[in-house]
C-alpha cells in the first residue's frame, strides 16, 4: 500500500489548506479593520469598542475595585480583632 494514495494524507492536506486559508482570511480582515479604524475617527471608536470582544485573554477588573475590596477586608479584620476603627478624613 503506497502512503501517497491513502485517504489520510489527502484529508490532512485538505485540512491544512482550509486552516491556512482561514488564518490568512482572519489576518487580512484584522488588517482591513485597522486601516479602516485609522482612516475614520468613528471607525477607530468602533474598533476599540469591539477589540476586547475578540481578545483571547480575559480582561482584568479595574484596580480600584480590588483596592476597595482590600480596604473592606482590612476593616473587617480590625473589627474582628477588637481594635477601634480608624477615623478617615
Amino acid at each position: 500500500m503506497d502512503i501517497l494514495n491513502s485517504n489520510g494524507i489527502t484529508f490532512f492536506a485538505v485540512l491544512v489548506t482550509i486552516v491556512s486559508a482561514l488564518l490568512l482570511l482572519i489576518i487580512w480582515l484584522l488588517l482591513k479593520m485597522i486601516v479602516w479604524g485609522k482612516s475614520m475617527s468613528k471607525g477607530a471608536y468602533l474598533f476599540l469598542a469591539f477589540f476586547p470582544l475578540i481578545s483571547l485573554m480575559p480582561i482584568p477588573p479595574p484596580t480600584y475595585e480590588n483596592v476597595q475590596k482590600a480596604k473592606q477586608e482590612q476593616r473587617k479584620r480590625k473589627e474582628d480583632s477588637g481594635d477601634p476603627p480608624d477615623e478617615e478624613i
